[in-house]
């Protein structure tokens, strides 16, 4: 099952919201709020890597407060 990693970066004072709002997103397997460079890490799992893609564009980049994300592919 392909799997992806998401780092992103949250507005301040929006991450808990955000963090919510991605573990609500069909797939989301694990969403956490981090230290360091990156605010929030979520893990992705799908059927397919086209599946992935779609619920990152369409869903989880739409939320407000989120302002920007970096994609890792786990390669198996």
């Amino acid at each position: 099952m392909p799997r992806v990693y998401l780092l992103g970066n949250v507005i301040p004072g929006e991450e808990i919201p955000v963090r919510d709002s991605i573990r609500n997103i069909k797939g989301v397997v694990q969403a956490d709020v981090i230290t360091g460079h990156y605010d929030i890490i979520m893990i992705i799992e799908a059927d397919n890597i086209n599946d992935i893609f779609e619920r990152i564009l369409k869903k989880i980049r739409k939320i407000k407060g989120l302002s920007r994300t970096e994609t890792f592919i786990a390669i198996e």
